[in-house]
């Protein structure tokens, strides 16, 4: 199956990051978010991205003058018909999913391939709001997006063959390493990962050390590019606690509690870097 005309679906971070690798690419691509301006906004802060690495010398001002070219920003959902494949990254909400998925069968073409780029919710629910589960899969692209290797590449079991095969050949070709993987919560790497992140704020609420002294162990001890609280104010920890509210739904496996501080930040609208506090105080 050839893909050429890639549709995104998101007004956040991650919509805007897959645009940018698919665009960079060589793929043409619709990027839809619900008002224009936001959209449009979009496409400048791709623009600014790209200018960057023309600065650091990692793309030509030609190969940034191409990608640009080959965005289109909107806001009406039916722009994306005639799309090849369609990605959404919208809010980790199974039922704004399964609503979005629902609409995207009506609008778009029968042979459009429909991914989604949860990080942990059951890709099978959203493909069986469609007509054609056969190509309906997961895509998981990692923040940010244009700089991460990894792609997780999600097989849910009404999957075809040739839906997997394009889209880890999308993936490859957006100069990615996809990694195939069964539909279950978390997948490889936020099944993995989340325990240990969860542990740590249980660390921390229980004063076994502070905030810097477990990022500094972490970093020191494991190699690790960024401590665990580094790491939760840069996913978000309300994105952090709707992933451990859905590993543990699915497994009920004590590790995927979240544990109490936690889950009073999110309260407290304390979300990390994109509400400017979270662990750290990014207001300066």
């Amino acid at each position: 199956m050839s893909l050429k005309r890639i549709g995104i679906v998101g007004s956040g971070i991650m919509g805007s990051g897959i645009a940018e690798a698919a665009a960079v690419h060589g793929f043409e691509v619709v990027l839809r978010s619900r008002a224009q301006g936001t959209a449009d906004g979009m496409v400048a802060g791709m623009a600014k991205s790209l200018g960057r690495q023309v600065d650091k010398g990692k793309v030509t001002q030609q190969d940034m003058d191409g990608a640009l070219a080959r965005v289109t920003a909107v806001s009406d959902l039916s722009a994306l018909a005639g799309c090849d494949l369609v990605i959404e990254s919208v809010v980790e909400d199974l039922a704004v999913k399964k609503h979005l998925f629902s609409e995207l069968d009506r609008i778009c073409d029968e042979q459009t391939i429909l991914a989604t780029n949860t990080s942990t919710l059951p890709v099978v629910d959203m493909a069986m709001e469609t007509g054609r589960p056969d190509k309906v899969c997961g895509i998981h692209f990692f923040n940010p997006a244009p700089v991460m290797s990894l792609v997780e590449v999600v097989r849910p079991i009404t999957a075809s063959d040739e839906t997997i095969a394009a889209a880890l050949g999308f993936a490859e070709t957006c100069g990615k390493s996809p990694v195939e993987v069964k539909d279950q919560a978390g997948f490889i790497v936020n099944a993995l990962l989340f325990p240990y992140l969860n542990n740590a704020v249980r660390l921390l609420e229980q004063n076994v050390a502070d905030r810097d002294g477990i990022d500094t162990a972490m970093k020191g001890g494991c190699g690790f590019p960024m401590g665990p609280f580094a790491l939760l104010d840069l996913v978000g920890l309300d994105t952090s606690l709707a992933i451990l509210d859905a590993l543990y739904d699915e497994y009920r496996d004590p590790n995927y509690a979240a544990v109490p501080l936690l889950r009073r930040m999110v309260s407290a609208e304390l979300y990390g870097r994109k509400s400017g506090q979270g662990f750290y105080d990014y207001r300066k």
